[in-house]
């Protein structure tokens, strides 16, 4: 473990995970699979959705800025652990650490938001289908991620403003295995009182605050769902609305547990194991639930190869 002295209040160590040299590898390797997969799944979507007039729709646009969102959300914590796991290069700069804080917490609550509205689209098309179109126009649509978008990047600046006053003291390791709040507070000699209230509060109402539109979404989809007379429309319904759902529980619960809390209560093995899977899996889990199940996806990327196979 590297160590530094206590005048240097410019690096941090990340102590991120602990392995023998095997299960090290192992993990390693598991996650530069994990990444790949997720980097390509997400990266398939945007390529299948941008080239085919097809999927030029509301619903698609949605899907392709989550798919853009989901790339930088993974990569903003993914690349640092695997350079620590294959070369236990652990030291960050605090303009990096701040900055990578900044990316995550943002990136994060851009999707939260994203999430909320793609809720309401499938409200709109499941429950008003005949208004859908008037209701969500592409204009509309545009408007609402750019929404996303803005709000989850201006939501997290002052905290991140006020991460810059802190100081610190020495030793100089941050418990996780990126730069998050409650870590680099952790560690800090200032009084963090204000910093953690004001970053707790703000986490608490983008998460619960999106997670109530989200749910609510959902239980009149679920209602209309139990209103359709033939049993096959709501079997292929309850379908697709059980795995959005899944992928929705799981970005909202990670959250919650390590967000959603008085820091004081919070246990740093449980915050990184947790952050591990909303940092790693959501990216994942994503394109797959989202896009790669979907029938009209899979027919466009059929085509797509067939017509490379002809060129070929």
């Amino acid at each position: 473990m590297h160590r530094l002295g206590s005048s240097n209040q410019t690096t941090f160590i990340l102590v991120a995970f602990t392995f023998e040299p095997r299960v090290q590898l192992a993990f390693f390797s598991l996650l530069l699979i994990i990444y790949s997969i997720s980097l390509l799944g997400n990266i398939a979507i945007i390529v299948v959705i941008c080239l085919n007039q097809r999927l030029h729709t509301p619903m698609y646009s949605f899907l392709c800025s989550l798919a853009f969102l989901d790339i930088w959300f993974i990569s903003s914590t993914v690349p640092k652990l695997l350079a620590i796991l294959v070369s236990d290069e652990r030291i960050i700069s605090l303009p990096g650490c701040i900055m990578q804080h900044y990316f995550y917490v943002s990136l994060g609550g851009t999707e939260f938001y994203l999430l909320a509205v793609m809720s309401l689209d499938r409200y709109a098309a499941i429950c008003h289908p005949l208004r859908y179109h008037s209701i969500i126009s592409s204009r509309t649509c545009l408007w609402l991620i750019l929404l996303s978008w803005f709000t989850g990047f201006f939501t997290f600046i002052y905290p991140t403003i006020l991460m810059f006053d802190l100081s610190f003291c020495g030793p100089f390791e941050i418990n996780h295995f990126f730069c998050d709040s409650s870590a680099v507070a952790e560690i800090s000699c200032s009084d963090i009182r204000i910093f953690d209230l004001f970053f707790f509060s703000l986490a608490s109402t983008v998460i619960l605050g999106s997670f109530t539109m989200t749910l609510v979404s959902y239980s009149n989809i679920l209602f209309t769902i139990l209103n359709i007379p033939s049993a096959d429309g709501r079997k292929k319904a309850f379908s697709t609305c059980t795995s959005h759902f899944t992928a929705v529980s799981l970005a909202y619960g990670s959250a919650i547990v390590i967000y959603v809390r008085p820091v004081e209560s919070s246990s740093p093995n449980l915050n990184k194991g947790v952050a591990l899977l909303n940092s790693v899996l959501t990216p994942l889990l994503n394109p797959f639930i989202y896009s790669l199940r979907n029938k009209q996806v899979q027919n466009v990327l059929k085509d797509t190869l067939c017509r490379k196979s002809e060129f070929s």
